[in-house]
């Protein structure tokens, strides 16, 4: 779907909306929407209730006499950013496969929107409107889109610069979308890097380290997860210089790409287990964010890093009970082979360490069953070593709309991954399943470096629709990652 800004409604728009905010009617003259279209809207407003509580609508047809053959209430709430979002979101999945190729949204004589406001409302129709579609062959016509143009008329000024910032985003969001919805059996490790190599195009410099270079570096952490698939394993490697006066990369994301987690000899339970085509939501949101970073040509040096490999339960496959010695030399003992993605980032975290020293790292995974226990599907986890670090993110993600809650590390918890025979155990007693994987992962942590990790388990795929996303992949993580490079990293 396209979005559009126009000073007047389009003469093929066959439906017309109308953002009301909560309260807006009351008292108000709706002859403002014009005669015809006034005056049903305040019946069916009336006759329905329609109070303006953001993301509510309420519907009239008219006669067909014109070209509008609908007209429409949207409302706002109290025109926060967050209730525009409501609002564009609604409206786009009323519309999208309703028969309508093409609608307005009139935001004229809204003075209490903002260009920010605005924009964040069509970025909202347009993520909510996102479909991925490519294997279906028999859908009835009433399941397909049609709406092909939403347009904005009566904008405020400065709308169109607010929305390629967040128009950036949400192409940077349908790239983690598309990763994260594909099966198995078309996204695994080299392909993921196929795809990510078309992030040059955006001047992302994109390399990719290979099973041989990584044996010789020593992450056999990593290829431990990965020996058990016939899928080799890569190291991703995407670089956006966006400051031309330091060539230092301040700000390194580290995403776990479990394309497809079986368990291992672990096994999962065959209920669901399709579901762990998702298990890359990690490096899906931190390439997504890397696309974001360098279409809206963020001011900031960033390096994000993805471990891709697939765990799967051959004859060749991790035991529990193994041992790897990790690249930072730290020795692990498996107990359990499906507590893999912390092998996987455990290296990935090394490497980005040694080879640029970045001053902040933040790891995004879909590490633990238990984050969803602990705080279910609206927020994410985050951990961190830094309070300062540990307040951005969440300032961040209060704005952005990609939620986090902080959960502690410390001392206590850590003990619980001791090991009889190796340096730690890469689980810990059933207890704080999410924390003492994120104390795992704070052991290969430099002295001195900002660390967060975000477990985003229970937030990269979703069984209902949200405000801006259907079911499916949300996209999570891109939105919140954009948003803290843009306040803490950009001059």
């Amino acid at each position: 779907m396209q979005i559009q800004f126009a000073a007047n409604r389009p003469s093929d728009a066959s439906v017309v909306i109308f953002p009301v905010p909560k309260g807006g009617l009351a008292g108000k003259d709706l002859s403002a929407f014009g005669e015809t279209a006034g005056k049903l809207l305040g019946n069916a407003a009336k006759a329905s209730r329609f109070e303006g509580d953001a993301g509510t609508l309420v519907e009239v047809f008219t006669d067909g006499s014109d070209a509008v053959s609908q007209y429409a209430l949207v409302g706002i709430g109290s025109g926060t950013e967050r209730d525009l979002e409501r609002a564009g979101g609604a409206v786009a999945a009323k519309y999208l496969a309703s028969g309508a190729a093409s609608i307005a949204v009139d935001m004229a004589g809204h003075a209490d929107v903002d260009a920010t406001g605005t924009a964040r409302f069509a970025a909202a129709a347009a993520q909510r409107a996102w479909r991925y579609d490519i294997y279906r062959t028999t859908m009835a016509d009433r399941q397909k889109p049609t709406l092909k143009t939403l347009t904005v008329v009566g904008a405020p000024q400065g709308t169109e610069a607010a929305w390629q910032a967040a128009n950036a985003v949400t192409q940077g969001m349908e790239l983690t979308r598309e990763l994260v919805t594909e099966p198995a059996n078309v996204l695994y490790p080299e392909s993921f890097v196929e795809r990510a190599e078309k992030l040059k195009e955006a001047g992302i410099e994109v390399e990719a380290l290979d099973e041989k270079q990584m044996r010789e570096l020593g992450m056999l952490a990593l290829l431990g997860v990965a020996q058990g698939s016939r899928r080799a394993p890569r190291l991703l490697v995407m670089r956006w210089k966006g400051n031309p006066d330091s060539d230092k990369f301040d700000l390194a994301l580290v995403g776990k790409g479990v394309t497809f987690d079986s368990g291992g000899i672990s096994l999962k339970p065959g209920a669901g287990m399709e579901d762990m085509k998702w298990d890359m939501g990690g490096a899906g949101a931190v390439t997504g964010t890397m696309k974001a970073l360098a279409l809206r040509k963020a001011k900031a040096n960033v390096i994000g890093v993805c471990g891709l490999v697939e765990n799967m339960p051959d004859g060749n496959a991790q035991r529990p009970g193994d041992v790897v010695k990790s690249m930072s030399g730290q020795t692990i003992e498996v107990i359990n082979t499906d507590a893999e993605g912390r092998l996987v980032l455990c290296d990935a975290l090394c490497w980005v360490q040694k080879n640029y020293s970045p001053q902040t790292i933040i790891d995004l995974a879909t590490l633990t069953g238990a984050m969803i226990i602990a705080l279910g599907h609206d927020h994410a986890g985050v951990f961190s070593n830094d309070d300062a670090l540990a307040d951005q993110l969440l300032e961040a993600g209060q704005a952005s709309g990609d939620k986090l809650w902080r959960l502690p590390v410390n001392a206590t918890y850590d003990k619980l991954l001791d090991s009889q025979i190796a340096d730690m155990k890469n689980v810990g007693p059933r207890a704080a399943g999410s924390i003492t994987a994120a104390q795992f992962l704070q052991r290969f942590i430099n002295d001195g470096v900002r660390w967060a990790h975000l477990d985003i388990a229970g937030m990269a795929w979703s069984d209902k629709p949200g405000p801006n996303y259907d079911k499916g992949a949300t996209g999570f993580g891109v939105r919140v990652l954009d948003r803290f490079v843009s306040d803490n990293f950009e001059k």
